[in-house]
C-alpha cells in the first residue's frame, strides 16, 4: 500500500524544517584557566629552552678538543657538583658556598643601591624643578657619570680604609647617575596643563607632590632604577674581584688564583650565577615599576 502524497509531504517537512536538537556533549568546551596559562607560558619558554639548548650543544662541541683550555658544560657540572648541591656550606673565613657568597654581595648591593635611590631621586627632582640647579649641576653630573666604576675604588679605599664601605661607595656612585637623570627628565616632562590646574586649585606643595609630581614621574624613576640595579650588580662583582673579603666577585678571583684543575669550572659556574642573579634583580625592579605604574 503506497503512502499518499500529503503524508509524504508532512514527513519531509518535519524532517527538514523542524528545529535541530543539539547534543550538549557536542558543544565546544571552553579552555580551562590552567590550559590557557600553560599555553601562555609555554609560548614564552619554548624559544628560551630551544636557544639555550643550541648554545649548550655548540659550547660542548667547541670544547671537545683535548687541547681546549675551556671545559664544556658537562665537565663544568661534573667538577662543580658539590658546590651546586651544597651552596650554603661555611668552613669559616672566606671559605663559603656560592649561596652565602651571593648573599654577601647582595647585602652590599642593597645598602649602596638604596642610598643611590634615595639620593638620586631627591637630586633628580631638584634638577627637574629648578632651572638654576639644572644648569649648574648638569656639567658635573655628565662628567662624573662617565667615570668607570673601578676608577672609584682606589679613592674609596683611601677615604674609608676598609673594604666593605669602599665597595658600598662604589655601588652608590655607579648606580646613582641614571636615577638622577631619569628622574630629572620625568619632572621636566610633566605637562604644563597639570601645573596650570595645580595653580588654579591652589594645591599645596605636599598635594602637588603626591597628586601630580609622583604619578607623572614614576615611569621615568623606575626606568632609572632598572638601569641602576644592573650597574650596581656589575660594580660590586668587579670591586669584589679586586679588593674584598667574601662575595661572588671574590669567589671568582679566588678560584682563578687557586689554579686547581677545577678552577675554570668554578669560575664559569660563578659567572653564570652572577648573570642569573642580575636577571632576577632586573625583572624584580621592572615588575615593581609596572605594578606601581598600573596603580597610579
Amino acid at each position: 500500500m503506497l503512502a499518499s502524497p500529503s503524508l509524504l509531504l508532512t514527513v519531509l517537512q518535519r524532517s527538514f524544517l523542524s528545529p535541530m536538537t543539539i547534543n550538549p556533549t557536542l558543544r565546544p568546551v571552553r579552555p580551562s584557566q590552567f590550559s590557557e596559562t600553560l599555553k601562555k607560558y609555554s609560548g614564552a619558554l619554548v624559544p628560551v629552552i630551544v636557544c639555550v639548548g643550541i648554545a649548550l650543544v655548540l659550547w660542548q662541541m667547541l670544547c671537545l678538543s683535548p687541547e681546549s683550555k675551556m671545559p664544556g658544560p658537562i665537565k663544568v657540572i661534573e667538577q662543580t657538583w658539590r658546590l651546586i648541591l651544597d651552596p650554603f656550606y661555611d668552613n669559616g673565613g672566606t671559605d663559603k658556598g656560592l649561596g652565602l657568597q651571593i648573599l654577601i654581595s647582595l647585602e652590599r648591593v642593597a645598602i649602596g643601591y638604596s642610598l643611590a635611590a634615595v639620593v638620586g631621586i631627591a637630586l633628580g627632582v631638584l634638577l627637574g624643578v629648578s632651572k638654576f640647579m639644572r644648569n649648574g649641576l648638569d656639567p658635573i653630573v655628565q662628567v662624573l657619570r662617565t667615570v668607570p666604576p673601578l676608577a672609584w675604588l682606589p679613592i674609596s679605599l683611601g677615604v674609608f680604609q676598609d673594604n666593605n664601605p669602599a665597595a658600598i661607595f662604589v655601588i652608590f656612585v655607579t648606580a646613582i647617575w641614571p636615577i638622577v637623570i631619569n628622574t630629572a627628565v620625568g619632572v621636566q616632562q610633566i605637562p604644563q596643563d597639570y601645573n596650570n590646574v595645580a595653580k588654579v586649585l591652589k594645591l599645596s606643595g605636599k598635594e602637588y607632590f603626591l597628586s601630580i609630581l609622583v604619578p607623572s614621574t614614576v615611569p621615568y624613576v623606575f626606568g632609572g632604577l632598572k638601569i641602576g640595579i644592573g650597574l650596581a650588580w656589575l660594580a660590586i662583582v668587579a670591586a669584589e674581584m679586586l679588593k674584598a673579603e667574601g662575595g661572588i666577585g671574590f669567589k671568582i678571583w679566588d678560584a682563578y688564583n687557586a689554579g686547581n684543575e677545577d678552577s675554570m669550572s668554578q669560575i664559569i659556574i660563578c659567572v653564570l650565577l652572577v648573570g642569573l642573579v642580575g636577571l632576577v634583580l632586573d625583572r624584580l625592579v621592572g615588575w615593581l615599576g609596572s605594578l606601581i605604574t598600573s596603580d597610579n
